[in-house]
């Protein structure tokens, strides 16, 4: 290829010239998104930047759910069923990508990972806040959890509004008793500070929807883009699990967790018990 073939492949209408315009740089403040990287380890160790990078690029897209599943909860509470399921299949896309980004921490080797662990002192993904706070919206709460969080008042203050909110769950249930489904009373009216736990009179409701499709099929596929966003979460946390053990094997976390132990527990939570619950009534035995 010659200098000229070279130049030619720069159209002539391209911006070059950003002295007075914003660039893609500062757009996306690169200069201060490429700086937030510090390694700690002293000498610093290479593959110190790789484990930064994952948990930053993990909390980038925490940041996204949560602005989905918020916006999500407020569509339901609009009665705007179907723009919140967009919302939803939002979620499940970037889902599968913080399941996928798990492959590449898999590539820290126990013995490269030992050299700077001890660097981190107790800092500990159980301290994510986004994380708390993504937790919370689906409906797993925990009071207890606000003490983590009180030196980073305003990290307290988000998620003790949304303790105080009613979840994606709770949304969509009154959503349809608004639709004129037949909801209970004890679902309606619940404490929704605590978590979410499995009612047996929501049952022929959710029964109803699952037998007659057909006839229900917005709150029909409402019901199984839930049971995707759970499914999807439950393969995060289980991927997260095999990278740690792969990783650590069975030591304590940094955080003083168990490791994995405490993250298997975590395998048993649910977020949306009578969408699971449904598959074992539908075509059984009377």
């Amino acid at each position: 290829m010659t200098d000229r073939d070279e130049h030619d492949r720069y159209e002539a209408g391209i911006v070059t010239d950003f002295s007075k315009r914003m660039s893609y740089s500062s757009y996306l403040s690169l200069d201060r998104l490429l700086d937030a990287q510090h390694p700690v380890s002293d000498p610093e160790h290479h593959d110190e930047l790789l484990f930064i990078i994952q948990h930053q690029t993990t909390e980038l897209w925490f940041k996204l759910v949560l602005h989905e599943l918020t916006d999500a909860c407020r569509l339901l509470r609009d009665d705007q069923l179907q723009p919140a399921l967009k919302r939803i299949a939002r979620v499940k896309h970037i889902q599968r990508t913080l399941t996928e980004q798990w492959s590449v921490l898999a590539t820290l080797t126990p013995t490269e990972y030992s050299q700077f662990r001890g660097s981190l002192g107790n800092s500990s993904g159980f301290q994510s806040w986004q994380y708390r706070a993504v937790e919370f919206a689906l409906g797993n709460k925990d009071e207890r959890l606000l003490t983590v969080f009180a030196d980073d008042p305003d990290a307290r203050a988000l998620l003790a509004d949304l303790l105080e909110r009613p979840s994606l769950y709770d949304e969509f249930l009154r959503n349809l008793h608004r639709s004129g489904f037949v909801v209970p009373a004890s679902v309606l009216e619940r404490d929704v500070t605590k978590p979410y736990r499995f009612d047996e009179s929501l049952m022929p409701v959710i029964r109803e929807i699952y037998r007659h499709a057909e006839d229900n099929w917005s709150q029909y596929e409402a019901c199984e883009e839930l049971v995707d966003l759970e499914e999807n979460f439950q393969l995060w946390r289980f991927r997260h699990l095999r990278t740690v053990q792969r990783t650590i094997g069975m030591k304590t976390g940094t955080g003083g967790s168990s490791g994995v132990p405490f993250l298997q527990k975590a395998l048993s939570i649910t977020f949306f018990p009578e969408l699971f619950e449904v598959r074992t009534q539908i075509g059984a035995p009377a």
